[in-house]
């Protein structure tokens, strides 16, 4: 029953721990909404020499600020609006209390683009973009690391970022975490200009999220950009091969999670199913040897009027039992485990329905079909054998 019970509690807590996942990265794309386009800046095959145009490989990355206000200005039927980022790792403190986190330098489109509050304070302002001014909107996870609480406000107060005072003028409403788990709330927005210019010295930028107009408008879009900064980066066929950029939509990044958990949730499953086999055949043996042991009881029973079919059907339904009773154990550690991974590790951990029916099925098929050899071996026996039997 081992076998059973591992395996129809490790098919059920990777259901639930991969529906968990599914959802959670569906919650994500929804919360940033489904118009979302993201242009990653990234090392193309070709670097294009702006004197000889000539090509060399090994380009580095070549999207500028410049790059992105553009793109928000020449397509007005399909780009809503705009939000260039630029990020990088930080030593952060506020009195004796020191830490690292990340930095994402944008405008004041960022809200809107990317579907973040403000609960507390405020979003810093046009007129601070454009004076490079060390303001800055944190999320709870810098307050915990500053004060010990993650419900404090750090708004007024003056944080040090690699050294440098930057007033807190707003915090951002608690997001959590990622689908692929990335802390959310550990981030400092800060106007771009001030984080490429006093922080990270950067010309280039990493990445340009882009809100589309409507949902529809997602495809045009998306080729519009992408001849745009072709066009604008002088790169040379083939495309996408020779682009030092990549456009994803919400869809795109929807569907590669997806794929990647449901790969992993078939493969542990199958590891899973592996372990039912091998408790399958550990209760074929056993019933084998209750066949051998019981010899004379099967010759009894003959003997008495019992025929094959009767014998057939006893070892049949003693298999399935034992199997059902291993399921219902698994039903039983599944489900706590996804419990317990819910509660305690703040896993999602969903359990469906369909696998515990589909657990308790599979179980009860696999104790029927690894008991019809023993069982019709039983079946088979001649009474007088079976009496002689010692």
């Amino acid at each position: 029953m081992l076998g059973i019970i591992i395996g129809v509690g490790v098919v059920i807590l990777v259901v639930a721990i991969g529906e968990g996942a599914t959802q959670r990265v569906t919650e994500t794309v929804n919360s940033l909404g489904t118009n979302l386009l993201t242009v990653f800046a990234q090392q193309s095959r070709v670097r294009i020499n702006a004197v000889s145009k000539t090509a060399d490989a090994g380009s580095t990355n070549r999207m500028t600020l410049d790059d992105a206000t553009l793109v928000g200005e020449h397509f007005p039927k399909t780009v809503d609006a705009i939000a260039p980022n630029v990020n990088g790792g930080v030593q952060i403190r506020l009195g004796n209390r020191d830490s690292t986190s990340q930095i994402s330098g944008t405008t004041t489109d960022y809200p809107y683009v990317k579907n973040i509050e403000v609960d507390r304070g405020r979003f810093f302002t046009e007129a601070e973009l454009e004076g490079s001014q060390k303001v800055c909107v944190v999320g709870t996870t810098i307050a915990e690391k500053l004060t010990g609480d993650a419900h404090n406000s750090l708004v007024g107060q003056t944080i040090a970022v690699n050294r440098q005072n930057f007033t807190v003028v707003g915090m951002q409403a608690p997001k959590g975490a990622t689908s692929w788990g990335q802390d959310q709330d550990d981030i400092i927005i800060m106007p771009i200009t001030t984080a490429m210019r006093r922080i990270l010295n950067r010309r280039s930028i990493n990445m340009i999220s882009v809100r589309c107009t409507t949902e529809k408008m997602m495809p045009l879009a998306q080729e519009q950009i992408s001849n745009f900064l072709r066009n604008r980066h002088h790169i040379p066929p083939p495309y996408p091969d020779n682009d030092d950029f990549k456009v994803f939509s919400q869809t795109d990044l929807l569907a590669t999670q997806q794929s990647v958990t449901g790969t992993m949730t078939t493969l542990l499953s199958a590891v899973a199913v592996i372990s039912l086999v091998v408790g399958g055949i550990g209760i074929m043996n056993i019933m084998l040897v209750s066949v051998t042991e019981r010899t004379r009881e099967i010759g009894i029973r003959k003997a008495i009027g019992a025929t094959p079919r009767d014998i057939l059907l006893q070892f049949l339904i003693e298999s399935s039992i034992l199997s059902l009773i291993g399921g219902i154990i698994g039903i039983g550690l599944g489900v706590g485990g996804a419990y317990l991974l819910a509660t305690f590790a703040q896993w999602n951990a969903i359990v469906n329905a369909t696998a515990v029916f589909a657990a308790v099925a599979v179980s009860v098929g696999v104790g029927l079909f690894f008991g019809i050899y023993p069982a019709s071996k039983a079946a088979q026996l001649h009474p007088i054998v079976a009496l002689r039997f010692e």
